[in-house]
Order: C-alpha cells, then sequence, then structure tokens
C-alpha cells in the first residue's frame, strides 16, 4: 500500500473524504500500527509470534477454554491449535488442567509468566503508541480521538460489512 503523503509507485491517492478515499487512509494508518505492535511485541522479554500472542490475549479474555474453544476464536484447526498450545506451555506461559466437572475435557489458561508477558507487551505496545502520539499537534490528537469515538460508536450501531447480513 502507498503511504500517506507518498509519491512511491503506488497508486495515487484523491484527497476526497468519502468512504472510500477515508477507508485507503485508515487502512494505510493500521498497516503502520500494526508494524508498530509488532515492533514493540519482538522486544519484549519473550519473543512471541502473533499467533502465539493472539492466543494467549484470547486466554486472557475466555479464562478456562478448552481446544476447541481456542481453536475456534483464532481461525484455525484443531491440530494448529494444539501445537500453538503445546509450544506455549513448554515456554511456561499456558497450563493444561482437566475440567473440575467434565473430566474428559481439558482446561487452558495462563500462567502468572503468561499474565506477565502479556503485561510486558502492552506495556511496550502503549509507550510505542504515546510516542507516536506525542509528535502530534494538540488538536490532531484530539481530533484523532474524536473520530476514533465516533468510528466504534458507527460499528457498535451495527453499521453493515460487506458480505454480512
Amino acid at each position: 500500500m502507498t503511504g500517506l503523503g507518498s509519491s512511491g509507485g503506488g497508486h495515487v491517492r484523491g484527497s476526497g473524504h468519502g468512504p472510500e478515499d477515508v477507508a485507503l487512509e485508515i487502512a494505510d494508518a493500521v498497516e503502520s500500527l500494526t508494524s508498530l505492535w509488532s515492533l514493540a511485541a519482538q522486544e519484549s522479554v519473550l519473543r512471541l509470534s502473533v499467533h502465539q500472542l493472539r492466543a494467549l490475549r484470547a486466554l486472557e479474555a475466555a479464562p478456562d477454554l478448552n481446544l476447541t474453544g481456542l481453536a475456534e476464536r483464532l481461525a484455525v484447526g484443531l491440530p494448529t491449535a494444539s501445537r500453538l498450545c503445546d509450544r506455549l506451555e513448554a515456554a511456561g506461559l499456558l497450563v493444561r488442567a482437566l475440567h473440575p466437572h467434565t473430566r474428559r475435557e481439558v482446561q487452558l489458561g495462563l500462567t502468572a509468566q503468561g499474565h506477565r508477558v502479556l503485561d510486558d507487551v502492552a506495556g511496550r505496545r502503549a509507550q510505542a503508541l504515546t510516542a507516536v502520539l506525542a509528535g502530534m499537534e494538540p488538536a490532531d490528537r484530539a481530533a484523532l480521538s474524536r473520530s476514533m469515538r465516533a468510528f466504534l460508536a458507527a460499528r457498535e450501531s451495527g453499521a453493515p460489512l460487506p458480505g454480512g447480513p
């Protein structure tokens, strides 16, 4: 993708404010933010892949998921989720335990180290984002904040997605 204001070999962006123009600008910003996020995560105590971080975040959001639940949340197959859990368990970030009521089911949970790693990554990401935001004019930060709130409100109000109901 061609960055905002870039004159590289990509296509030229209009300066319009229509949904398509703004969507392209946001896509560029998200790509930059994703890169910033990944770099911050790579500087963490443990260098984890995006998939490993997603798995840890899923387990943080829904403690005691089973393997099937984790696979569904990550949109991966059971063998992939199982191998992912094997690596996270070997790193001391995840623990497997028998479900107290359904002995055939195994629950997955974060260890204390898993929580510390997620906290470390979140802190590094916040620092990286704060550094970028500090380079913006206060009025631009305020406008960005208002715009993000408006975006989230439109999304929560059920704005239709392409191909969705």
